[in-house]
């Protein structure tokens, strides 16, 4: 009797990366319900909350990444890469996976070299128009690499790419708007602008959001702001913002597919998934990408975005002149989805892999 599917995802330490493993697992648990999913993570990143949270089985890898400048951890990173390529050899010894699955972050490399090594197929799933290192130096092994952009074949060239799209969770398409304003205590007739700096918060944003929210709700009498900051900077925030009834301060919205079902315009990053989600729920954003992130990959997500007709995305712009460019004047003008004409075949193409 042939045993069930064995699949090892490996990637983690954002939310860019945990999400769409997640969203894989459980593609692969409706076509195959006996497959048998486990997950490699490092105990001190959100992987280790959000797949149990899932459902999944998580195994511990220890491992961390390197540092842009000389700091004390930087001379630590040989033996902790060293311990990690021990414990992945461990896990794919003991787990025996049918595939290992990489969606990028510090733990998918030692974990995916590691399968390799032992003669299992490889998949990445690379979620940004530039192509990160570890799929880089692991795509010429890889049996498939899914793209979310096409632009991301020009750094891989010689990969087995498929562009395929970010694999983003199913009720992102579902949540009712009114139920999703219910769940935030925001009005029906009210407007909401969402902000968001990833998963884990922008220093940047918030600092901008801070300055401007005041003249902001003042200004429109009918708005409320949902404003996802992060854990870390969540507790200096509630000190110093005025949370009044038409301000919703989260450390972390656990509920993006209800935040986008609920929200008029979003303020936001230029993650991959994060474009990815504005895609598939056709949301008016203005992006604001990170310029702290590898080769600036976040203005390359969203020049992309641009490109394909994506939700009105203003790119490039900073945290400051993206707050100053919210709606002025009198009532925050609507900008509904059915009205941007937005290209029904690129949301599909994100949707396709979920």
């Amino acid at each position: 009797m042939q045993r069930p599917p064995r699949i090892l995802l490996a990637g983690g330490g954002t939310g860019g990366h945990v999400y769409p493993a997640i969203a894989i697992a459980n593609a692969i648990e409706e076509i195959a319900p006996d497959a048998a999913i486990v997950f490699a993570g490092t105990r001190d990143r959100m992987e280790w909350e959000k797949v149990p949270q899932a459902g999944y089985d998580i195994r511990p890898i220890t491992v961390s990444g390197i540092q842009r400048r000389l700091t004390v951890e930087n001379l630590k990173f040989p033996f902790k890469l060293a311990k990690g390529m021990i414990d992945s050899f461990r896990l794919v010894g003991d787990f025996d996976p049918d595939v290992a699955v990489g969606t990028g972050g510090y733990v998918s490399g030692p974990v995916l070299l590691a399968a390799t090594l032992r003669a299992r197929p490889l998949v990445l799933q690379e979620q940004n128009a530039y192509a990160g290192l570890t799929n880089k130096l692991l795509s010429r092994r890889a049996a498939q690499v899914h793209i979310a952009f096409e632009e991301a074949r020009d750094y891989i060239p010689n990969a087995p790419c498929i562009l395929s799209g970010n694999p983003t969770r199913r009720t992102l398409q579902t949540a009712d708007r009114t139920a999703a304003r219910e769940h935030f205590d925001v009005p029906e007739e009210a407007t909401l602008l969402l902000l968001t700096g990833g998963s884990l918060g922008s220093q940047a944003l918030n600092d901008a959001m801070e300055a401007y929210y005041r003249d902001f709700l003042d200004e429109h009498e009918d708005a409320h702001i949902l404003w996802q900051c992060g854990a870390r900077y969540y507790d200096a925030l509630s000190e110093r913002v005025d949370r009044g009834e038409r301000m919703h301060l989260m450390k972390f919205i656990d509920r993006m597919d209800w935040a986008y079902a609920a929200t008029d315009l979003a303020l936001c990053r230029a993650g991959a998934i994060t474009c990815s989600e504005l895609m598939v729920t056709r949301t008016p954003s203005i992006l604001v990408p990170s310029p702290n992130v590898t080769e600036d990959h976040q203005t390359k997500n969203a020049r992309s975005m641009e490109k394909g007709d994506a939700p009105a995305p203003t790119p490039r712009a900073t945290s400051r002149t993206a707050c100053s460019r919210l709606p002025a004047g009198g009532r925050v003008q609507r900008r509904t989805r059915e009205r941007l004409g937005i290209d029904r075949s690129r949301t599909r193409r994100v949707m396709r892999v979920a």
